[in-house]
């Protein structure tokens, strides 16, 4: 009797194995049906196609049009001959005689590689490598009409043919009918600079009835390295004020967690890569598509319940985000009206600047020598740390790392877990004054508390040093017959570390 309910018990598990299997088959399943309909491709944009499908006389170049009913059913555009390109081509699409686009994109970002900054791109429905190629099925009932724009500095002619790319085709099959529930494809991209603690970022803000597919997006404090990975991936449909699909931390919102992994990583529907200094992830929602029936926002931001520090933090200037995002969505006719696409200039990456949008305010050399300042180190700072030196002097990490991820205008330091060491290299015998600064800007793990030494001399114990501050010691011609004093910052708080941002030698 047992041996016939295992039996039993294994065939329905059998039976609900293959049904979802074949469920999830779909593609795979539609491959042996004889369906109606006619393929043909559309070509553009090579020396064997007309001029007026070449950038040689235009910046604005159809690549496909097509009379319905009908599906594009894939999308490629080869390299330019530099293979590469960035944000100043984009790619436009329009269905049914609609006079704005549907979709709306830098062509790089369209096949999630932005800015164009990728080698290859292998997802399950975009990819990349030599070639753009795209896989999203794209039904239209009237017309379709795909576009590249080019809106950057170069005229049409021969050099700027040889930028963009060299040739396209597009995969259309012809349909009898396409059925009334089916929706219209569509993509938007966008890209702004915030304070993300006093606002949220706004991927999508669209109207009607339709389904959200997926999405790429890139993070990054321009000219740091730092930044946060616990913003939410909030979902707001039909009106909601709460999201209902609400995925806590960026980095699970795409599949990882505990921040994003130090390599790249490709799946099929979720993935991950540096961005500039900061980071670029998609996820499909092929399997788990979100569907609304009368709106959809689409939004980063940081959680109601997250820790008050994030928010606080990044409501300061000096720590704004630049974010950009692709969304694919389908939904029925007619869609929100799109924002105005950014011009050229605009669209690409915020420089590598620390305090961007503003300025970094460094001392000159001239008020430096007015303090009578041999030597100035702004530890951990990206690029250049030591700013200032007097002949005989230098610095030089033996042990700690560079952060540059706290609120300005102290950004940056030196950490380690146990030890700072910094060898400081004087004149042999000079006298001098040493100051110290160090900041505990993010309270890290509840604060930190550390001594600093130079040689044998504690400058003393720092703790509770949010605001920051300075410490000093005067420093005697024989601590320095060497030409070298050792700072040591000891972390006296093992779940916590040692810091340092400042160290200038003065004359004494």
């Amino acid at each position: 009797m047992i041996q016939k309910i295992i039996s039993f018990s294994m065939m329905v598990l059998g039976t609900m194995f293959m049904s979802s299997m074949a469920a999830g088959a779909g593609d795979l399943l539609d491959l042996a049906r004889l369906i109606p309909g006619r393929t043909y491709a559309q070509n553009a944009l090579w020396i064997e196609n007309p001029l007026t499908a070449r950038f040689h006389n235009s910046r604005q170049v159809v690549v496909a049009e097509a009379e319905g009913p009908g599906v594009i059913t894939m999308i490629h555009f080869a390299m330019p001959e530099a293979l590469k390109l960035n944000r100043d081509v984009l790619i436009r699409m329009y269905w049914d005689g609609e006079e704005t686009p549907s979709v709306d994109c830098p062509l790089v970002d369209f096949f999630c590689d932005p800015a164009g900054t990728r080698e290859e791109v292998n997802t399950a429905f975009v990819n990349k490598r030599r070639g753009f190629n795209a896989y999203f099925p794209m039904p239209f009932r009237k017309s379709a009409r795909i576009e590249l724009e080019y809106d950057g500095p170069m005229e049409p002619g021969e050099a700027l043919w040889k930028s963009m790319p060299c040739y396209s085709y597009v995969m259309i099959r012809t349909d009898p009918a396409i059925p009334e529930d089916t929706g219209y494809f569509h993509a938007l991209w966008r890209q702004e600079g915030l304070l993300l603690g006093k606002r949220d970022y706004l991927a999508l803000e669209a109207s009607g009835p339709g389904k959200f597919v997926g999405w790429n997006v890139t993070v990054r404090r321009p000219g740091r390295t730092g930044y946060p990975v616990d913003e939410n991936a909030k979902f707001y449909i039909d009106g909601e004020e709460i999201p209902a699909v609400e995925l806590q931390g960026i980095e699970d919102a795409f599949g990882f967690s505990w921040g994003f992994p130090p390599s790249e990583s490709q799946f099929p529907y979720t993935g991950y890569y540096p961005f500039l200094k900061g980071a670029m992830m998609y996820r499909f929602f092929s399997p788990d598509a979100i569907s609304f029936a009368h709106s959809l926002k689409v939004m980063v931001g940081f959680g109601d319940h997250e820790h008050p520090m994030f928010r606080a933090e990044y409501s300061k200037p000096g720590n704004e985000l630049q974010l950009s995002s692709t969304v694919y969505w389908y939904q029925k006719e007619p869609h929100a009206p799109f924002p105005p696409m950014l011009s050229a200039g605009e669209r690409q990456p915020a420089p590598e600047n620390p305090l961007w949008p503003g300025e970094e305010k460094l001392p000159s050399p001239e008020e430096l020598q007015s303090r009578g300042v041999k030597l100035y180190m702004l530890c951990g700072r990206p690029g250049k740390e030591v700013i200032y030196q007097e002949s005989g002097f230098d610095a030089t990490v033996k042990q700690g790392y560079a952060w540059d991820g706290f609120t300005p205008p102290v950004y940056h330091c030196r950490a380690d877990n146990t030890e700072l060491v910094i060898d400081l290299t004087v004149p042999k015998g000079a006298a001098g004054r040493l100051r110290v600064y160090a900041v505990d800007a993010d309270f890290f793990q509840g604060g930190r508390k550390q001594e600093i030494w130079a040689g044998k001399t504690s400058l003393g114990v720092l703790d509770s040093f949010q605001e920051g501050k300075w410490l000093e010691a005067v420093v005697s011609s024989n601590e320095t017959q060497d030409g070298i004093l050792t700072l040591r910052v000891k972390n006296l708080r093992d779940e916590s570390n040692a810091v340092i941002s400042i160290i200038e030698w003065r004359e004494q």
